[in-house]
């Protein structure tokens, strides 16, 4: 049992925060409120010091770049199949990297990784809180979206393997999700009799999430055609689609607030290194969050390291982003659109005690983590 007393509590619904106790038990938070009783409980007081929900990591590849050392370590990119949707990042994930320790003494305490954007399918992304020597025991959600991209990347990847235009990457797709159409039809019929079930085909059988509208697709998208690429083809399809990265959302923002869709924005801190991103802005966040967006702010760790996620987050408010809602785009919001807002990403009685304590406001570079609880456990 934790009581946390006396902190100033940010929980990430609220817009103004308040001074409370926090009591956790069982890893969960199970009362807010003044003066808790404390028998048994150990104390941490946070009496000067403002309480935050544990920041998530809504896109990453934090533990699969085998400590950004090199190749032989390095799992996020499968190089050898342009459309390999049967991939799951759980597979690859190394709890030994230390990036992970950087993350949760930065107070990141669930990362939302999974593999990059060489492919136009890339596999499953996990959640993940960043303590443990055995990922199994680590996950939060084993699979919670299907990787696809659009725009330079598949085409740079594979210019020499099929694809060397937009047109082909959304065709290579749009192609996929016909087939999975037609293989998730054949299921349906089956009714699970294994007589008539089609042949098991391993790439179908993992986009069946995607079909059902259980899993949505994650869709790597700098470029504002881009977005709309893929919304176009998620709609043809019916199928769910958040978009990632989202570089030059702040140059469409009414068209994105009218598609209703979850938004990840980033990497920003980092140099335009490519064509698509010439328009990169650290507006861009707050731009989309007035239009009435659904707005994450991501490191896509290793491109900006994992501990400078809240850094990230203060920059959009120089920019001109309302504090709040920087809050809740390394919180709450990032928790939703890692599909684990059901468990993390806020202070509410019935969530994960995933605490990070600090001396003021953590967008501050100047500002010290005192404490971090994963699952009501002190870790840093």
């Amino acid at each position: 049992m934790l009581l946390i007393k006396n902190g100033l509590i940010h929980n990430a619904i609220d817009r103004d925060p308040f001074v409370a106790d926090l009591l956790a038990d069982g890893g969960k938070i199970i009362k807010i409120g003044k003066d808790i009783p404390c028998d048994g409980a150990e104390i941490f007081d946070a009496t000067g010091l403002s309480v935050y929900p544990g920041f998530v990591e809504a896109h990453c590849h934090t533990g699969l770049d085998g400590h950004g050392i090199g190749y032989e370590g390095a799992d996020y990119n499968e190089m050898g199949d342009i459309l390999a949707c049967q991939l799951r990042g759980i597979d690859a994930i190394e709890p030994r990297d230390e990036t992970l320790v950087e993350a949760r003494k930065a107070g990141v305490t669930t990362l939302c990784a999974g593999p990059g954007s060489a492919n136009v399918l890339g596999g499953t992304f996990t959640a993940y809180k960043p303590v443990g020597n055995r990922i199994d025991k680590m996950v939060i959600k084993p699979e919670v979206a299907m990787k696809c991209a659009f725009g330079e990347n598949p085409k740079r990847c594979y210019r020499e393997k099929g694809d060397s235009s937009r047109m082909t990457t959304a065709a290579k797709l749009r192609e996929m999700l016909f087939k999975a159409r037609e293989y998730q039809q054949k299921v349906d019929r089956a009714a699970g009799d294994p007589e008539k079930m089609p042949a098991f085909d391993m790439k179908l059988n993992a986009l069946l999430p995607v079909m059902r509208r259980e899993m949505p697709l994650k869709a790597h998208a700098h470029q504002a055609d881009d977005f709309f690429t893929a919304l176009r083809i998620a709609r043809e399809f019916d199928v769910e689609i958040t978009l990632e990265h989202v570089t030059e959302g702040h140059l469409v923002p009414e068209e994105l607030a009218q598609e209703n869709v979850m938004l990840a924005v980033g990497p920003t801190l980092t140099h335009a290194s490519k064509f698509e991103l010439r328009n990169k802005s650290w507006e861009t966040p707050g731009v989309l969050a007035k239009a009435g967006c659904h707005v994450s702010i991501i490191t896509d760790a290793p491109v900006i390291p994992q501990k400078y996620l809240p850094l990230c987050a203060g920059l959009a408010v120089k920019a001109g982003m309302d504090p709040f809602d920087a809050l809740k785009a390394i919180t709450i919001n990032a928790a939703e659109h890692a599909q684990v807002g059901d468990r993390v990403g806020s202070l509410e009685v019935g969530k994960d005690a995933d605490i990070v304590v600090t001396d003021g406001c953590p967008f501050e570079v100047n500002t010290e983590v005192k404490a971090v609880f994963i699952d009501g456990v002190r870790v840093e």
